[in-house]
């Protein structure tokens, strides 16, 4: 059921479980058919009853219509017959051609359909009616176009290989003929013009049972004739559109369906012959799934017109198109044909749309229902699945490598899953109610009985889908219907044959596992994965084991057992002795291949799935499993369980869901963020209590793609164990209770209790306790995992069992009785085998022992070759069963086969050997215990007492000995005597392999082991101490300026020069004007500052039209509104130093600290170009990674030489007067500069000044009225500094109150970069007419030319940062810090002015009144209220500034201004000056910063900046008019600035005001505010059009910055061939762009000529991404993602913590 998207916002779905897609081509809404949902789901527009009372359409209105009509749609259709040429004469062009001519008439149509309902009648009538399709389809007598177009249309039908039924009727008589010729099953070979590859194709004689399905067609109306030329032209999108438009209307629906149908061989037909066939498939499924998912309407037409048999013979037909003989066993004698997987048809899956409507109708029960009564249909069914029998078939090479992999086996897996288990699962849905199966199995078997052949012992195939059903019909018919499993199961002989095939797969996962494969290329690989894999496994893997399993409890078990060591071909291996001769394997692939033989019959025995558990316990251990081998996200895991026997999708009555049983198993780790930069999905991982007693490690084994996960496994198992304390070794896999089996399979057990896996154990007990080579930790596992699994599943009724011990009793004289427990402890004396010459064996004296006794056991031992005997009994076996298939068992083996090494001479000759052995089962158990635990008597006689049976839940080997002796000795008393007895008497020492070298060898690399052990130690101490060293350099490298400032304090530290550390070369020295060093420097252009506005609060990002986001608000637009009035009325030399620019553009320098030479980094650079490897920067920009640190970079910053003898007196204060030390600071600005002399140095600072003009674009640089002047210049070197030093503050939160130094302090280069800036601004020097430091502090007449910009509009900080940049360095202290006053004194005023501003006129005239009686006070020029008082009367010379909001002001200013607000408010207005300065003053003096409260700042910085004695009164009393020092008279000087506004006759009221209020204060950068939940932002911009081209983009994007809504990669909006994306990010952020991609929901980082995915910043309930929505959960937005993403942004990190950058070439 699907859902548009309006219909399901406006319907209640609280609870409810939902995907959202995007239709690619359209679809049809269900909102509103009952026949598909409940009514309550319906919208609010669909609920409204509608259908009573509605006014009938008058007559009239339709009259036109229905005239008209019939005529427009005939016209379309002689359009269309005209248009169509056959394919082979035509090329695709041709028919695009006329489908575009004809679009705008079926646009009308579409159109019309959108009219209601009353016009879908009217359309309906005439689509149907079959009168006017004779008149005017054919054509009247005189009308000869006409005549002409309908016989286009004959000749088209013919074509197709229709038949319209008039002929069909006149060959019929010879039809007859032919079909009675060939007979069913007959092969002709066609022409070789068809051959593929080199295989022949098979044709079958048709045994479809009506061949009109196939070839008839006969058009009675529009409607037919209509979907004919659709399906002709492959199903255009407009004509689909309409098609379904019309759906709403019953009559029509019916109709429809039934021409569909009709037509539905046709399609089939043209599908195949299609080029675009995935199109056409998808406009098919889009339609049919239309008619098919309605319940009603699907059986109505499966009994009218046959959908059921049209859908089989159709599938049959297509599939007998590519039909090839089947290899298995031998392409001569074999009967049987296969579909050929490299055919097209299989290869693109162009049947899947048939087979999908197949699935449809039979998820729909009476239409099953009916499927499976009918017999004949469901022999052809099986005809069709027998296709797939033996596909793909694998042939192991044996000598070369293939030359060429062939990647069929997709196809194959594909096809089975979808054409063949698809609809078995859907018709095992069916079979929980009563249906008769019966038949339904016996019919399988029938099929599978045709089908027989053994496999070649080299051959696979995955594919066995008859065998699939047989299973699984078997299963359903135990499970749901209490069917009796022997009264469906054939006889023995069918039994043996039906095994053969699963068991082949068997072992041949294990051969490939094992290397036996490799030579066939990594694809069979790829099959044996995914053979296994979570979509197949139920389809595959498990019916095949379940299948050996019911066969399994059917056959004898010692037929079975052996049939599965020699299918793994292992029977060699199991002998007592220790060489043998394997003629089969390789040695190296004997222990994989034994580990592989056990390991299956473990899971065979204790495997569950089919044999009683129920379906929520089966989703319970898929889900343990999974978990198990990793966390997994939400949605890994849905698509890691198998689909069947549970649907993730709706719930099952009476069953456990998918969320209950994850909570119940399983704890939500919720989504982090990791420093490094890589973000963390929501995972869940499994409980403590799962791992405790639910971990199951069969099913993780049956359940792994690739084996490594088992490891995984094993490994969190250890941990828990560990972080419990349960265990702290390497633990062994857990034992774990089965749940009980159903009784029908009852005889499973006898696998446990037969002689040979007795036999069997025995032996591979005796070859681990004699260390026989090819034994290991996991053989004696699996081996225990056995005894204890039949240990826990007794056989009840012992008598029936004892019968044929006796009659057998001359085969397998090793054990008694068939049953575990008896034979546990009985012990075998002599055994005698088969061993090479050469074998120790030989060599020994006989038995010690008198001869007698010998021949007496001698009689004993004919059973010695145990398992040549078995071969015997398995031959008889086969001869009673089947005399003609002898020759495969009887293949007598090479002596040595051709794969293997020979070495020179002939193999030594097998010789008859009797060992004795006086062991039992378990003696060897006890004696294992003891070689592991590697104590003699490890088990005392009394242990047995003492065990606590809980402890051996979890463990290693030993335990696990101990948990099988103490479940032996609770069943049988006998036994628990014959472990005391054995325990008791203490063992000797058991040294049995004198004479075997793998004794020395295991010596050997004990010895070995320990010696890497020690070197390794050793290695990583070394490795330590120069990590601790090199951490320890790194740490003095990290940032030179804040050594300095710690160095500052002694003056014989400061004579001498700092010392760097080049990373490249490793020499560590100081920087020299001939090899400077410099500092690893990246320089980037930022907008962030400019995008700072004055709310705290961040903007919200618009999600209708009525929101907007307005850029006029932000600092830079602010900034640059000011330099633009500036320009208007002032000078432009002054106006460009009397503001800063770079808000937006600015060049911010950041380092990661590390320094090197520059003649270094030049040959690093060199290399870099030289280097191939694809990196992810561009070498020629001059991008590189620091050696060191591998951080981006991309210039070097040159480290000024050492500080020299002038720095002591740098810092030392000289208690000079204000006005001595002013007088000084114009002495220096008046020295000229000097020009460095030219030097390495000096190069590569003008290098670096290039660098960093180049970083940013040029509009951001030129302001001035002619660009590239001096004074622009100027200007952009004092703004790189400005932006660098408000970057740092907005860095550390804003203000200084943190003190110390901050992780942005760390990154920070500004002493570097100071001076290099310096050195280059003391090129220009300032002219002293226009200096604005006489006008700070001396009255000066003011020359009427053009005229400056005043004082109190001038922006204070830039001024300080020009002034300290032109006087010659290093400058000295006192200095700096007379500067800092002089400014601060014009700061305040400003401040005054820019308040008295906001009063209104009753309290400015009450202020100056009250200030005025201060003036003649003592300290009235450090008192706000005479400074107050004195500004507001010098203002008020000038009418205009405080007329112009005084209306505005009354209204605004309920609350009255108090001293303390007053106050308040000119700190905060000073607050940046004085943060600025005090930075600048702890980069260029190392002095340190002090943290401090918030409330304390200001007296803080104003003590640290020297405008206040150190130590003052208590901070919150410290008036900011305390701080002032006047170089000259204040209140002339405040004049002095006041006359420069009034001055000022040209300018507006209102402009002068804004320069005039300058608030200094900016709120931190901050994203946009994104809605909570995802789907807002995806309803209004995925439809929402480009502002720019009007058209709704293809991938819309969204900048998170300034809310921008642009095109990506769209063509439509570039200009100079830069898309939009990349212009946008240049213009809002100066090359960096953050963009939410609207139809992936992933965020993208552009930067520079680069751009990187981000991941995404909105999650699902699961905390899991949706990476192109493509699951379609609804999303939230993920707070701490987005808070890292916009630091990220602020910090200017980007380029540092991601790692996967690309270049974008100007496309995004």
């Amino acid at each position: 059921m699907s859902l548009c998207a309006e219909c399901f916002n406006n319907g209640d779905h609280t609870g409810h479980d939902f995907n959202m897609f995007r239709s690619q081509a359209g679809g049809a809404c269900d909102c509103g058919d009952s026949n598909v949902m409940r009514e309550s789901g319906f919208c609010r527009r669909h609920r409204l009853r509608t259908g009573e009372n509605i006014p009938l359409i008058p007559r009239d209105l339709l009259l036109m219509s229905e005239m008209v009509l019939p005529r427009f749609i005939l016209c379309i259709i002689q359009y269309l017959r005209d248009g169509y040429v056959e394919p082979d004469t035509s090329t695709e062009r041709d028919l695009q051609k006329v489908l575009q001519q004809l679009e705008p008439q079926i646009s009308f149509l579409e159109e019309l359909t959108k009219m209601g309902g009353a016009m879908r009648t009217v359309l309906t009538k005439i689509l149907t009616n079959q009168q006017a399709f004779k008149e005017l389809s054919m054509g009247q007598e005189e009308n000869l176009y006409a005549k002409k177009n309908y016989d286009k249309y004959l000749s088209a039908l013919k074509n197709s290989g229709l038949v319209s039924v008039e002929e069909k009727g006149q060959s019929a008589a010879a039809d007859v003929g032919v079909g009675a010729e060939g007979g069913a099953g007959a092969m002709e070979d066609q022409d070789g013009g068809q051959s593929v590859g080199q295989r022949k194709r098979v044709k079958l004689s048709s045994s479809t049972k009506d061949p009109c399905i196939i070839e008839s067609l006969k058009h009675k109306c529009f409607l037919e004739e209509l979907l004919f030329w659709t399906i002709k032209y492959e199903f255009p999108q407009k004509m689909v559109t309409f098609l379904l438009n019309m759906l709403p209307d019953q009559d029509y629906k019916i109709t429809f369906t039934k021409t569909f149908v009709q037509h539905y061989a046709f399609i089939m037909k043209t599908l195949m012959k299609s080029h675009e066939s995935d199109t056409m498939s998808n406009r098919i499924v889009h339609i049919s799934v239309q008619l098919f998912s309605n319940e009603e309407l699907a059986r109505h037409v499966t009994e009218e017109c046959q959908l059921l048999d049209i859908m089989v013979t159709v599938l049959l037909y297509m599939m007998e198109s590519c039909l090839i003989k089947s290899e298995l066993q031998d392409e001569e004698n074999n009967r049987h044909v296969v579909v050929n997987c490299s055919e097209a048809l299989l290869k693109n899956n162009t049947y899947w749309p048939l087979v999908s409507d197949f699935i449809n109708i039979l998820s729909h029960q009476s239409v099953a229902k009916k499927f499976l009564e009918d017999h004949s249909l469901l022999m052809l069914w099986m005809s069709f699945v027998s296709f797939f029998q033996g596909m793909n078939l694998n042939k192991r090479e044996l000598n070369e490598h293939v030359e060429f992999e062939s990647q069929t086996y997709y196809a194959a897996f594909a096809a089975e899953l979808e054409a063949c288990a698809q609809p078995m699962w859907g018709l095992l849905t069916h079979c929980k109610v009563k249906v008769s199966l019966t038949h339904r199995i016996n019919g399988t078997c029938n099929t599978l009985k045709l089908w027989f052949d053994t496999p070649a012992p080299n051959q696979v195939t995955f594919h066995l889908p008859l065998h699939r059903y047989y299973a699984m019909f078997l299963s359903k018919a135990v499970k749901c219907q209490g069917l009796d499993l022997d009264s469906l199961l054939p006889d023995q002989e069918m039994l043996m044959k039906i095994m053969v095939h699963p068991l082949q797969i068997q072992a041949c996962l294990s051969e490939i596992h094992s290397n036996m494969w490799v030579r066939n290329g990594l694809q069979i690989k790829g099959q044996a994965m995914t053979y296994v894999q979570s979509h197949f496994c139920n389809s595959m893997i498990d019916p095949d084991i379940y299948l050996l399993q019911v066969c399994a409890s059917r056959l004898d078990p010692d037929y079975f057992i052996s049939s599965v060591f020699e299918r793994f071909k292992v029977v060699d291996l199991l002998t007592m002795a220790s060489q043998h001769q394997n003629a089969v394997l390789d040695s190296e692939q004997e222990r994989p291949m034994l580990e592989g033989a056990l390991t299956f019959l473990v899971i065979l025995t204790s495997l569950r799935i089919h044999l009683g558990m129920t379906d929520d316990e089966i989703l319970r251990a898929e889900m343990v499993s999974q978990l198990c081998m990793n966390d997994r996200t939400h949605s890994a895991l849905l698509d890691l369980i198998p689909e069947n026997p549970n649907p993730k999708s709706g719930i099952v009555p009476g069953s456990c869901s998918f969320e209950d049983m994850l909570s119940a198993v399983a704890d939500f780790k919720a989504p982090v963020f990791e420093p490094g930069g890589s973000m963390q999905q929501g995972m869940y991982t499994p409980k403590a209590e799962v791992w405790e007693k639910e971990f199951d490690p069969i099913m993780v084994v049956l359940r792994t793609v690739y084996r490594r996960d088992v490891q995984s496994a094993m490994d969190r198992y250890a941990a828990f164990l560990k972080q419990f304390g349960i265990h702290t070794g390497n633990p062994w896999p857990p034992y774990k209770e089965r749940t009980p089996l159903h009784p029908c399979y009852k005889g499973l057990i006898r696998l446990l209790h037969c002689k040979t896996l007795h036999i069997v154990i025995f032996t591979l007990l005796y070859k681990i306790w004699m260390d026989h080579q090819n034994m290991s930790e996991h053989v004696l596992c699996m081996v225990l995992y056995l005894i204890e699994l039949g240990l826990d599943n007794q056989i009840q009724d012992n008598k029936e069992d004892e019968e044929p011990c006796i009659e057998e009793h001359c085969h397998d004289s090793w054990f008694p009785g068939t049953n575990l427990l008896s034979n546990l402890h009985h012990v075998i004396n002599f055994v005698r085998v088969r061993v090479p010459e050469t074998a120790p064996e030989v060599k020994r004296e006989a038995p010690p022992s008198t001869s007698t006794e010998a021949s007496s056991y001698g009689q004993n031992l004919r059973e010695a070759q145990v398992f040549s005997l078995v071969a015997e009994r398995r031959r008889k076996f086969q001869e009673i069963i089947n005399r003609s298939t002898t020759e495969a068992t009887q293949a007598v083996r090479p002596k040595s086969s051709s794969t293997r090494w020979v070495p020179p001479g002939t193999p030594p000759q097998l010789v008859t050997e009797i060992l004795e052995i006086r062991e039992s089962m378990l003696s060897l158990l006890i004696k294992l215990h003891q070689k592991m635990s590697s104590k003699q008597n490890s088990l005392s006689a009394s242990w047995l007492e003492d065990i606590e049976s809980n402890r051996l839940a979890h463990g290693d080997g030993i335990t696990a000995i101990e948990r099988i002796l103490t479940k032996a000795a609770a069943r049988s008393c006998q036994i628990k005597r014959s472990i005391q007895d054995i325990c008791g008497k203490v063992c000797p020492p058991v040294p049995p392999k004198k004479n075997s070298p793998t004794d020395k060898k295991a010596m050997d690399k004990e010895e070995r082991r320990q010696r890497a052990r020690e070197r390794q130690q050793k290695l990583l101490a070394e490795f330590a101490s120069r990590q601790k060293s090199f951490m320890e350099t790194a740490m003095d490298v990290e940032s030179p300026d804040t050594e300095a400032a710690m160095d500052l304090g002694a003056s014989e530290v400061m004579e001498s020069e700092i010392l760097y550390d080049c990373v490249i070369c490793g020499q560590s020295g100081p920087s020299t004007e001939d090899r400077p060093t410099g500092l690893v420097v990246l320089l980037q252009a930022s907008s962030v500052l400019g995008h700072r506005c004055k709310s705290t609060e961040p903007k919200n990002l618009p999600t209708s039209d009525e929101e907007h986001v307005y850029p006029a608000d932000t600092c830079g637009a602010a900034n640059d509104v000011r330099l633009t009035l500036m320009q208007q009325f002032f000078k432009d030399s002054s106006c460009l130093q009397s503001v800063s620019i770079g808000w937006d553009g600015g060049v911010y320098v950041q380092t990661c600290g590390h320094t090197l030479h520059i003649d270094c980094h030049k040959s690093y650079m060199e290399s870099l170009r030289n280097d191939q490897v694809l990196q992810g920067f561009s070498v020629d920009k001059g991008e590189f990674t620091c050696p060191l640190c591998r951080q981006f970079a991309n210039s070097v910053l040159p480290c000024r030489p050492g500080r020299g003898t002038e720095a002591g007196t740098w810092h030392t204060p000289t208690n000079k007067k204000t006005s001595v030390l002013v007088k000084e600071v114009e002495e220096l600005q008046e020295k000229p500069g000097l020009f460095p002399t030219e030097s390495n140095l000096s190069k590569e600072m003008e290098l670096v000044i290039k660098d960093i003009k180049n970083t940013t674009q040029k509009k951001y640089m030129d302001y001035g009225r002619n660009p590239g002047s001096p004074d622009n210049d100027f200007l952009f070197m004092y703004s790189v500094a400005r932006t660098n030093l408000e970057l740092e503050l907005v860095h550390r939160g804003g203000n200084l109150c943190s003190g110390g130094a901050s992780a942005a302090a760390k990154r920070s280069c500004l002493n570097q970069l100071f001076h290099v800036l310096a050195m280059h601004m003391r090129l220009y020097s300032i002219d002293s007419a226009y200096n604005p430091w006489t006008k700070l502090t001396q009255i000066v007449q003011i020359k009427e030319a053009e005229p400056e910009v005043p004082m109190l509009f001038r922006d204070v900080p830039s001024l300080l940062i020009i002034f300290v940049l032109t006087m010659p360095q290093p400058l000295r202290k006192e200095h700096f810090t007379c500067v800092v006053k002089m400014l601060y004194n014009l700061q305040f005023t400003q401040a005054l002015a820019a308040l008295s501003t906001k009063f209104s006129s009753e309290e400015r005239q009450a202020w100056s009144t009250s200030g005025a009686l201060k003036k003649s006070a003592a300290n009235s020029d450090k008192s706000f209220e005479a400074l107050l008082s004195h500004v507001i009367s010098e203002l008020s010379k000038d009418k205009s500034v405080y007329k112009v909001n005084s209306e505005e002001a009354t209204m605004v200013s309920s609350s009255v201004w108090s001293p303390q607000s007053i106050e308040f408010s000119l700190q905060q207005f000073c607050l940046p000056f004085l943060r600025l300065s005090c930075l600048l003053q702890h980069h260029l003096y190392g002095d340190n910063l002090t943290g401090c409260l918030e409330e304390e700042e200001f007296a803080s910085l104003a003590v640290c900046l020297g405008l206040l004695p150190s130590a003052p009164q208590p901070a919150n009393t410290v008036q900011s008019a305390s701080c002032l020092e006047w170089p000259v008279n204040t209140f002339d000087l405040v004049t002095q600035w006041g006359a420069e506004v009034k001055g000022l006759s040209q300018i507006h009221a209102d402009e002068s005001l804004t320069l005039l209020v300058h608030d200094p204060q900016w709120a931190a950068p901050r994203l946009l505010q994104l809605p909570d939940n995802y789907n807002i932002i995806f309803q209004y911009y995925h439809r929402k059009a480009c502002s720019a081209c009007k058209k709704v983009p293809k991938d819309p994007a969204l900048c998170l910055v300034c809310g921008a809504f642009v095109c990506l990669k769209g063509v439509c909006c570039k200009q100079q061939g830069i898309c939009e994306c990349v212009l946008h990010s240049q213009h809002c952020g100066a090359a960096t762009g953050i963009f939410l991609l609207i139809n992936a929901s992933v965020i993208i980082i552009i930067r520079g000529h680069r751009f990187c995915l981000w991941g995404s910043v909105y999650l699902d309930a699961h905390g899991e991404e949706d990476r192109d929505l493509r699951r379609g959960k609804p999303l939230y937005l993920c707070e701490e993602r987005y808070r890292v993403l916009e630091q990220q942004w602020v910090s200017h990190t980007f380029d540092h913590i991601n790692k996967r950058w690309g270049p974008h070439y100007n496309g995004l």
